[in-house]
């Protein structure tokens, strides 16, 4: 019995089957407008029973990466419409990925009266892609007063309400990979001393501030939520207190009651391994819907969803270059290779060009 191909529940959503296409930027919205492109992208990839969007900004604030799609404006949000409309056309269900790229980004990437902001004024190591000047390092960004923090919880609020009338069928908040929701997370990008710092409860504080605010507005069924402990990606790594932390944000967002979490190990990228019994952990404290992600094939898949390790599971890079990839799974067809030098290249080439089996 292959579980991977059956169909199966999200929340009150039914899916047509166990596959996820997980969350990948792109830089192919030019002027931070998906476009005809982006539409054809994803309804390419439509045999996922959910795809998961590229980070998508939910403020001016978090536009960090050159040509990354937003969702806080009126032309964005329209811009939307005709790929959530192309996907459900062949059956799939369809997140926006919320992501504010936080102290990761540039100014030079950023509308003109946007600034990079952070919980703390503490640099990340790194550089960043800039289409003016190439690649330059991170700037220090702004300490986030009060009031912006409150602001930034409201463009959350606002972005998600944007998805909802683009047609998603919901929204994931990306908590992962060292962007500003994550970054409030961790005691090397979070040394504030008020009630957003400090301790375990303090850091995961914002988090469940964004979750609760999102999901009040537009139904704890529509939310989900991306983590990824003992990840390493932009100049967050592993600390000592990683499983308490994110057991206890597990049981705070079980309270909440969000539809699901997707747990990415990055290890398949040289990260550390995500430790067994934070996996548990997050397992036990958190009723709702567990995706897993990380290196999978269909194989492995397969096992966890059996086993009840996990309920759906994600897929990235398989699907770059294989756009019928579910097709290639269940009839054991070779995959093809995804074009590195093209990731983050604007237009068609390395794409939407990749064929069929």
């Amino acid at each position: 019995m292959n579980r991977l191909y059956e169909k199966t529940k999200l929340g009150n959503l039914e899916l047509k089957n166990h596959v996820v296409m997980a969350p990948m930027t792109r830089s192919r919205s030019i002027g931070n407008v998906p476009g005809d492109i982006v539409a054809k992208y994803y309804e390419q990839r439509s045999e996922a029973g959910l795809i998961i969007t590229e980070g998508t900004s939910p403020s001016p604030n978090g536009l960090g990466y050159a040509r990354i799609p937003g969702i806080f404006s009126k032309e964005q949000t329209s811009a939307w419409k005709q790929v959530t409309e192309k996907v459900h056309n062949k059956g799939s269900k369809i997140f926006v990925q919320l992501m504010h790229t936080g102290r990761i980004g540039h100014e030079l990437n950023l509308p003109k009266t946007a600034k990079v902001i952070g919980p703390s004024a503490i640099l990340a190591r790194g550089k960043m892609w800039t289409d003016e000047q190439g690649m330059l390092d991170h700037p220090v960004p702004k300490e986030m007063s009060k009031e912006e923090i409150h602001s930034t919880i409201q463009e959350f609020v606002i972005a998600s309400k944007n998805a909802i009338e683009a047609g998603f069928d919901g929204v994931e908040l990306h908590a992962a990979n060292g962007y500003l929701l994550e970054q409030f997370l961790h005691p090397s990008s979070n040394q504030r001393t008020d009630e957003y710092g400090g301790s375990n409860e303090n850091r995961i504080r914002f988090v469940l501030e964004v979750t609760k605010a999102v999901s009040d507005a537009i139904g704890k069924e529509k939310t989900g939520i991306r983590l990824s402990p003992y990840g390493a990606f932009n100049d967050l790594f592993p600390f000592a207190e990683t499983h308490d932390e994110y057991s206890l944000l597990a049981e705070k967002l079980n309270e909440i009651g969000i539809v699901y979490i997707h747990l990415v190990d990055h290890s398949s990228m040289g990260a550390p391994v995500v430790e067994p019994k934070t996996v548990s952990a997050i397992r036990k404290h958190f009723k709702g819907t567990l995706i897993l992600s990380g290196g999978y094939d269909a194989t492995r898949a397969n096992k966890d969803i059996e086993s009840g390790n996990a309920d759906l599971v994600a897929f990235g890079k398989p699907f770059l270059g294989n756009p019928d990839l579910v097709t290639r799974f269940q009839k054991n067809l070779p995959l093809a290779n995804f074009d590195e030098a093209t990731l983050y290249t604007p237009g068609e080439k390395g794409y939407t060009d990749y064929p069929l089996a």
